[in-house]
């Protein structure tokens, strides 16, 4: 480093030094600045000044943990049948034991939040996603008198994929899909279910594919002209339990988390 003296009474070595001293300290401190300034862009570009990814991580609840049905139990009842299994990671609905299936839902109950679920459905199956399942089965004898369902089925096999409204990522019975990223029986979809302060949304494979409000006259509208019609407490609450639904047939789930909003 080269730094030149101006104005400067060299015949005084003392004064000499100190001017010398005092603009070595300047430059360092600027050079200190800059390299600092530098660091806390790398350290942005390396989300190391930011907790918002481990924030956003950590927000995200697993409601099945892979290995058991923990936080699960057969509607009405206090544990899981045994026709729901788990194998390699994901809980599927073993047909073979008819007697002892049944819909499963979540022991907590939810209002506003971001469901992740993966599922696979077996050629010609029907199951679906339930919300907003109120559990007073003195009222309501099934999850679907009273909640909401995300479809899902083989559209190219099973008989309801001929109803509109019925075809897998419809809101079942009252919106049909507004396009269908489906993939076929047998191979895994990703959904997500949005529902927050009554505005409710549909994603199926990163696709945003129903856009709705809940529980305003529109909606209560499109219930009457459905098959709900007749159940006083269908689509009505505004927090409930989550369930997936024993159709008959053999159905697959796995990587199931919820985030609260």
């Amino acid at each position: 480093m080269i730094i030149r003296l101006t104005n400067t009474d060299y015949s005084r070595p003392d004064l000499k030094l100190t001017v010398t001293l005092k603009k070595m300290r300047k430059t360092l401190f600027i050079l200190s600045i800059a390299s600092l300034t530098l660091s806390c862009g790398s350290m942005k570009k390396t989300g190391l000044m930011s907790k918002t990814n481990e924030k956003s991580a950590s927000d995200w609840t697993p409601l099945f943990d892979g290995k058991t049905t923990s936080g699960w139990h057969t509607y009405g009842k206090t544990t899981v049948g045994s026709a729901w299994k788990v194998q390699d990671n994901a809980i599927y609905l073993d047909t073979a034991d008819k007697a002892n299936g049944g819909d499963i839902i979540t022991d907590q109950e939810f209002d506003n939040f971001h469901l992740k679920y993966e599922w696979k459905i077996a050629t010609n199956g029907n199951s679906g996603v339930i919300f907003y399942i109120n559990e007073d089965t003195a009222k309501f004898q099934y999850p679907w008198n009273t909640g909401l369902e995300m479809q899902v089925l083989d559209n190219n096999g099973h008989p309801d994929a001929k109803i509109i409204k019925h075809r897998a990522g419809d809101l079942y019975d009252l919106i049909a899909s507004s396009s269908e990223p489906v993939k076929a029986a047998g191979e895994w979809n990703m959904a997500e279910i949005i529902s927050n302060d009554g505005k409710l949304e549909f994603r199926l494979n990163g696709v945003s594919t129903v856009n709705t409000v809940l529980w305003d006259d529109n909606w209560r509208s499109l219930v009457a002209g459905s098959k709900f019609a007749t159940m006083a407490g269908f689509g009505t609450f505004k927090s409930g339990k989550i369930g997936l639904q024993d159709h008959g047939d053999p159905v697959w789930y796995r990587n199931i988390v919820i985030k609260k909003l």
